[in-house]
Parts: structure tokens; C-alpha cells; sequence
């Protein structure tokens, strides 16, 4: 369990900052994400036009209106999640979502789109009503469960794999290799409609 939690790989010089492996991590998926984004425009386009009409269609399903103004959002952090999920899989490389901090930041920026989405549809009205109050616990129970769900359905990945390597050791890797994929792409597919729920919420009526 030594390599679940994030250790620091650097050290800025001069100010002595730490930077953790999580954060170097994010920094070459990010990268990886721009570069096969803009190979995928060049060479396969119809997989980008996929994508985005399902990330259309998921927006369209949940929040009223035109969809086209949360797609840039919504679909950025369905392909963010899914990447950084399953980044662990390549050797040397560190799954970002296993540092608590980055469910944390994801957890936070959702419920400061929501927020904006919201305000910028209904002012601040949005905070004008005699519940206000519950609003605010569900912003913070919300931002919570958001956190702990993305962070626990990652620390669960990794003890389920480790315990399906012990008992398999010959066909592991498949196997492992099977069940990320598809736990990434549920974990991310799941954090988005959350999000295209919550942003639904502060929109509608």
C-alpha cells in the first residue's frame, strides 16, 4: 500500500517547494491528452465527432436548454478522469486520482461550475430563498461525495487487482488490464453525469 499515496519526486530549487509524483503524473497525461486529441483531429476525426455528440447527448438528458455551452466542461472532464484512472497502468507513471488531492480538486472545480453555470442563468437569485441554508450543506456534502467516491473507487481498484494478481498470476495482466478499463471509464462516465445533474439543479427551476 506504500505506492497508493503520493511521495514527493522533486524539489523546486531555490524555493524549496515539493512537487509529489501525482502532480508530475497529471502533468505528462495532460500532455499525452493534447497530443492524441490533435493526432486524433488529423487521423481519425470521426472518433472526436463521436465523442462529443455522447458527451451532447449525456448534457442534452439532464440539464434544460441548449447543451452546447456545458459540452467544453463536461466532455474535458469525462476525458481527464478517464485518462488520469488508468495512467497508473503505464509503468513508472502514477495514477493521479489515488493522491486525494486531485478528487479533491475535480470535487471543487464541479461545484464552482455549477455555481457559475447557475448564476449566470439566475443571478444571484440562485441564493435568494428561505433554504439557502440546505443549499449550502448540499454544496459541501456534494463537493465530499464527490471526493470520496472517485478517491475510494481508486484505492478499491488497487487492492482488488492486487489480490486478483496473487491468485492469478498467469493471465493477471489481461485481466487487471480488463477491469481498469472499464472501471475508468464507469468512474469517469459516473463523475460527469453527477456533474451534468448538479449543474441541472442550479440551472432549472
Amino acid at each position: 500500500m506504500d505506492t497508493v499515496f503520493s511521495v514527493v519526486a522533486f524539489y523546486i530549487p531555490f524555493v524549496n517547494i515539493p512537487v509529489r509524483n501525482s502532480v508530475v503524473a497529471t502533468w505528462i497525461m495532460m500532455a499525452m491528452v493534447v497530443v492524441g486529441v490533435l493526432a486524433l483531429r488529423k487521423w481519425a476525426p470521426i472518433v472526436l465527432h463521436m465523442f462529443v455528440e455522447f458527451v451532447i447527448d449525456l448534457a442534452r438528458s439532464f440539464i434544460p436548454g441548449s447543451p452546447f455551452s456545458y459540452v467544453p466542461f463536461l466532455g474535458s472532464l469525462m476525458l481527464f478522469i478517464a485518462v488520469a484512472n488508468f495512467l497508473g497502468n503505464i509503468p513508472l507513471l502514477f495514477t493521479p486520482t489515488r493522491d486525494i488531492n486531485t478528487p479533491l480538486a475535480l470535487a471543487l472545480v464541479s461545484l464552482a461550475m455549477a455555481l457559475f453555470y447557475g448564476i449566470k442563468a439566475k443571478g444571484f437569485k440562485l441564493f435568494l430563498h428561505p433554504l439557502v441554508i440546505f443549499d449550502l450543506i448540499g454544496y459541501t456534502s456534494r463537493t465530499m461525495s464527490l471526493t470520496l467516491r472517485l478517491f475510494g473507487n481508486i484505492i478499491a481498484g488497487e487492492v482488488i487487482v492486487a489480490v486478483i494478481f496473487d491468485l492469478a498470476k498467469v493471465g493477471a495482466p489481461l485481466i487487471m488490464v480488463a477491469l481498469t478499463a472499464i472501471g475508468t471509464l464507469l468512474q469517469a462516465y459516473v463523475f460527469t453525469v453527477l456533474n451534468a445533474s448538479y449543474i441541472a439543479t442550479a440551472v432549472g427551476e
